[in-house]
């Protein structure tokens, strides 16, 4: 059973698309797993925006979890 890790990635994406970004939770077992499960959650729409993606996982607020849950974006919010 691997440590999983729940994030909550604030990820900016600019107009004319949104003005402001949004926020993913997102379970991953760790920061590349969960550059890969945004960036397929997403389909490609928010694409021009991910050169920011890494670095805003790396600072995002993460919690250690107590049981073993898929890997899976649950939620995101985007003005």
């Amino acid at each position: 059973m691997a440590q999983k890790f729940l994030y909550l990635v604030d990820h900016f994406v600019g107009f004319p698309q949104s003005e402001y970004g949004g926020v993913w939770n997102v379970i991953a077992e760790n920061d590349d797993e969960c550059f890969d499960l945004i960036c397929e959650d997403d389909n490609g729409q928010y694409e021009d925006c991910y050169v920011n993606l890494r670095n805003n996982i790396v600072k995002a607020l993460r919690f250690t979890l107590a049981d073993d849950l898929d890997s899976e974006v649950i939620d995101r919010f985007i003005t």
